[in-house]
């Protein structure tokens, strides 16, 4: 989104809070993540207990994030939000709503690349979801279909397209070094099933029915 100098100096409330401080937002292109609906009619979530996250409809998803955040060398934990939505066969909103149920979405990915460092430094606890019932039905390779076979042969192209709409004021003479990034990234795509491995053979495995 691009935030013009007119709106930040009609609405002061909009800023940035950092601890008790508050940090002025700078005219120019931001990146802006969208909200899952109507902020005024959708309520979100970061939390919700163990017998409401079993019935998230989109459940599974976080093995296709967890495939995702080895790839792109996630440092954090994996985050997600919650919110009711309603679905079509215990599915996404449809056309026809039937019920009220919980999704899940992934967000906040800023630790991605670890974060401004622009590296990978794989451990076996990145990119893992601190609530571990979310993994609790993997038994076997399928359960990270299809987001597996996504990413392992993910088009070079849609990554060079993604690269030409970044704002030239962003790279600010980094480009050489993202051109680099980009090249490992693409290097890694056939190591994440060693890397999803990793994590099973760590210190805590996430996944106690794949045997």
């Amino acid at each position: 989104m691009n935030v013009a100098s007119e709106f930040l100096e009609a609405n002061p409330e909009v800023y940035f809070q950092l601890g008790s401080h508050r940090i002025p937002i700078e005219p120019g292109w931001h990146f802006g993540s969208c909200h899952p609906g109507d902020p005024f009619k959708i309520t979100v979530y970061d939390f919700i207990p163990d017998t409401l996250l079993e019935k998230v409809v989109n459940r599974e998803e976080f093995m296709g994030a967890l495939a995702f955040d080895k790839w792109a060398g996630n440092a954090d934990a994996r985050q997600a939000i919650f919110y009711r939505a309603r679905l079509q066969n215990g599915r996404r909103p449809e056309e026809h709503p039937l019920r009220l149920g919980f999704v899940a979405s992934m967000m906040d990915h800023g630790y991605v690349f670890e974060g401004p460092h622009w590296n990978f430094s794989d451990s076996p606890l990145q990119g893992l979801y601190f609530r571990p019932i979310v993994y609790e039905k993997v038994k076997s390779w399928d359960d990270f279909q299809p987001w597996l076979d996504r990413v392992v042969h993910f088009p070079e192209e849609v990554i060079d397209k993604a690269y030409k709409q970044i704002p030239p004021q962003w790279l600010a003479g980094d480009e050489a070094e993202l051109e680099r990034l980009l090249t490992k990234l693409l290097a890694r795509r056939k190591r994440i099933p060693d890397l999803i491995r990793d994590s099973q053979r760590g210190r805590v495995n996430p996944f106690p029915n794949w045997k």
